[in-house]
């Protein structure tokens, strides 16, 4: 799309500066291998598949989706929806999966199955009973499977699961969206049996989509798991390759969620269960020749557990690792058979597995707008900085190899270290980012909220601005955060005049587990008390914020606080944007609205409070909403179910509704609702 401003431009184009650049990195061949993806440069939106070879520094192209299936492809709904929940929207190859040996990978373009080699040799395509959704190679690459049509087949083979009328293979929507399990079926070590995870969704609720730019298509449906409905019914079994079949047996009704799952061994299966409301957590071991299973470790919490990526495991030497919290919920920390590993100074926020006798973790140790790679010992707990710089540091490990990625005011850069200490940069073809941002950040009130500002450029002392907050609020998202692609628009929104200010509110992640329990059993109070507290504590340090003049904007759970200020704070709030907000939760899915609010037959006070449909009778801002009409994740009816409470009320407002638009907004949609954003917000703020 072409835009008449410059930076919007720039970022449609370069896919917000992310076209070109490496992502979804594995190690293969025992570490010598770095498979990734990435486009040709950085106005290139197609992803091929690459492989870094550490013997010599080389980068090899190992399929280019454009000479294996030229023209525009189409994707099967079963992949289209699972990118919808990874947030993934770059065309050409979304993923591949490795083979047991690093030396193959197989992956789906557009439906088509295809296997890529390491050594060179041409990438062939495979026959496929149909449409092929998310391929997965056996130990040597001989074997593949694959999901079509709700049903498990391998090549060369066929169809392994029964036609039952369940989906086979696959996660779940609340696995996928909202529990980190986005996949739903397991090769054994040996390569020869199957784990399959049966999913029955026949007791849920449809959710409906009509395109009504096109009323000639019949609409599309999906299974939805509406909080206080049913959840879908998941089941795990093993397929022998003898055509033995055996159910893994837990207690499911006590246990709905599986939120992981995989082979220790040939004779061993690991599985993570939860309850219902996520305040147990089991890891259990099961055998695939009984389906038995019996508990290792629970990990329980009063209010819920909040997710610890790489937590419940089982280390080298059957020691069992689990999150924890440090007493007062000072710190995440981790738990080493029970006994607490790390301290109140650190942080955990994902634990990446074993690395040189020590535990490779992500944390904070400083500011939580920044992140460190830290080896712990699991014997003392003693701790080794790997990447402690400025900015965001991450980390990708195998058999001794690492890719180590720190995102700081200056970009970001990768780093291959090999176990015998050699180092390499896989290159980076993306656009540099067009502007060097230092946002000034800072802890405000009592409750030391994480705050950033950023002025224009050139912005002179003393000249007062109208103030705009760029902020998401939700749980398990941070938005002040030192990675630089985040503070690019902001830096653009300051530019059109603004003051740009951005709060993490408690609920959010990263501060403390007090700090992100606060929200339980309710959101809208203690959101909107935190964004109303940091701005007024921020203006007292910073006096050339026009407190008279404060816009809001934001998406999903931003979008909700985004309507909720002006609905409920018009003394504060002046203007607001609110882009596919959640209006009412008891439309939105279980595992991620129980796990806060608790189920809502029980405390239907809680719903009711944070609902913004009953406060539509008392808008008098400007109040511009904004829906994908083909949203899977905040259905569309949320926005226009308020719409209608307001137009009942009287109350004039804005509506954009975006058919064919779903709750992700790319190839240059999100910069032309930003230049939307800002004829409105200059219009009503005078920036």
């Amino acid at each position: 799309m072409d835009h008449k401003d410059p930076y919007l431009d720039l970022s449609a184009r370069t896919g917000r500066f992310a076209y070109g650049a490496p992502r979804a990195a594995a190690f293969g061949a025992a570490g010598r291998l770095l498979y990734f993806l990435r486009s040709t440069g950085p106005t290139d939106p197609v992803e091929g598949l690459w492989v870094l070879d550490t013997a010599d520094g080389t980068e090899r192209l190992l399929a280019d989706p454009a000479a294996l299936v030229p023209g525009p492809g189409e994707l099967p709904p079963a992949e289209r929806r699972l990118r919808e929940r990874v947030r993934l929207w770059a065309p050409g190859i979304g993923s591949f999966a490795l083979a047991g040996d690093g030396t193959s990978a197989v992956f789906a373009l557009y439906g088509r199955l295809f296997q890529a080699f390491a050594d060179g040799t041409q990438a062939k395509e495979l026959d496929a009973a149909g449409p092929v959704f998310d391929p997965r190679p056996n130990a040597d690459g001989s074997r593949v499977a694959y999901v079509t049509g709700d049903a498990l087949h391998t090549v060369p083979g066929g169809r392994v699961t029964p036609d039952d009328g369940a989906r086979w293979g696959v996660a779940e929507f609340a696995a996928a969206e909202e529990l980190g399990r986005p996949r739903g079926h397991w090769w054994s070590p040996d390569g020869v049996t199957l784990l399959a995870a049966r999913v029955a969704e026949g007791a849920l609720e449809r959710r409906y989509f009509t395109d009504p730019a096109h009323p000639e298509r019949a609409p599309e449906s999906f299974a939805y798991p509406k909080a206080g409905g049913p959840n879908a019914d998941v089941q795990l079994w093993v397929f022998g390759p003898d055509g033995r079949r055996v159910r893994l047996e837990w207690d499911a009704e006590a246990f709905p969620y599986l939120s992981d799952a995989g082979w220790e061994c040939s004779d061993e299966i690991l599985l993570t269960v939860q309850d219902r409301l996520q305040q147990n957590v089991l890891l259990l071991t099961a055998d695939p020749a009984t389906g038995r299973t019996r508990e290792l470790s629970r990990t329980t919490h009063p209010q819920w557990v909040d997710p610890l990526p790489g937590t419940p495991a089982r280390l080298t030497g059957r020691r069992l690792l689990t999150a924890a919290d440090t007493p007062g919920g000072a710190a995440r920390a981790l738990a080493l058979d029970g006994l607490l590993l790390t301290g109140a100074g650190i942080q955990v926020r994902r634990v990446l597995g074993e690395h040189a006798n020590a535990l490779l973790i992500e944390a904070g140790t400083r500011d939580p707008s920044e992140q460190q790679v830290l080896l712990v010992s699991p014997d003392t707990g003693a701790v080794t900085p790997l990447a402690d710089g400025p900015g965001v540091n991450s980390a990708l490990a195998s058999d001794g190899a690492l890719l180590l990625t720190s995102a700081g005011p200056d970009g970001v850069r990768r780093t291959v270290r090999t176990a015998d200490g050699r180092e390499f940069t896989p290159r980076d073809l993306s656009e540099p980012l067009p502007h060097h941002v230092v946002p000034r950040l800072a802890r405000v009130t009592e409750r030391g909220l994480p705050t950033a500002l950023v002025l224009p450029r050139g912005h002179v002392a003393g000249h007062r601005l109208p103030v705009l907050l760029d902020v998401y609020g939700g749980p398990g998202y941070q938005a002040v955060s030192a990675e630089p692609r985040r503070w690019q628009q902001r830096q653009w929104w300051a530019d059109q005049g603004f003051a740009v200010v951005t709060t993490d509110n408690r609920g959010t992640p990263f501060v403390s587990p007090a700090f992100t329990h606060a929200v339980y059993r309710g959101f809208s109070a203690v959101t909107l008390e935190d964004q109303v507290d940091a701005l007024r504590a921020l203006t007292d340090r910073e006096p050339d914020l026009d407190l008279d003049r404060v816009g809001v904007r934001g998406w999903s759970y931003g979008g909700y606080l985004a309507a909720m200020a002006v609905l409920r704070r018009p003394d504060v709030f002046h203007a607001a944007v609110a882009g596919a907000a959640p209006t009412d939760f008891r439309l939105y899915d279980t595992a991620y609205t129980e796990r806060y609010l608790g189920l809502p037959q029980e405390n239907p006070e809680v719903y009711e409070e944070d609902c913004l449909l009953k406060d539509a009778a008392h808008l008098t801002r400007p109040l511009l909403l904004v829906h994908g009409l083909a949203d899977d994740n905040v259905h569309p009816s949320h926005t226009l179910l308020l719409s209608q409470a307001l137009t009942t009320a009287g109350r004039p407002h804005q509506l954009l509704a975006l058919p064919g638009v779903t709750h992700m907004t790319p190839n240059g949609v999100d910069e032309q609702l930003l230049a939307l954003e800002r004829e409105f917000l200059v219009r009503e703020l005078g920036a």
